[in-house]
């Protein structure tokens, strides 16, 4: 896995689990859409929705690197 990739996955993990609600750690991964969907999903759910960001920035920091790079970076996964 390159460097790169590895601080993607660190900086979104990060970033899912403080401001998950923002969809920030979506826009890091290059996923526009979805980082919309998110923001849009935390307003309607008044918040709520924002466990969804925090449960993803554990899951980018539990992959193996090889395993984040193959779904996340080359594969484009855009939900969990």
């Amino acid at each position: 896995m390159g460097s790169e990739a590895n601080s993607k996955k660190v900086l979104a993990g990060v970033l899912g689990i403080l401001l998950g609600s923002l969809g920030i750690h979506k826009f890091i991964l290059g996923y526009t859409k979805e980082g919309i969907i998110q923001i849009a999903i935390t307003l309607v759910t008044c918040g709520a929705g924002g466990i969804i960001g925090f449960i993803e920035g554990i899951i980018y920091l539990t992959k193996s690197d090889e395993e984040f790079e193959r779904i996340y970076i080359a594969n484009k996964k855009g939900w969990f």
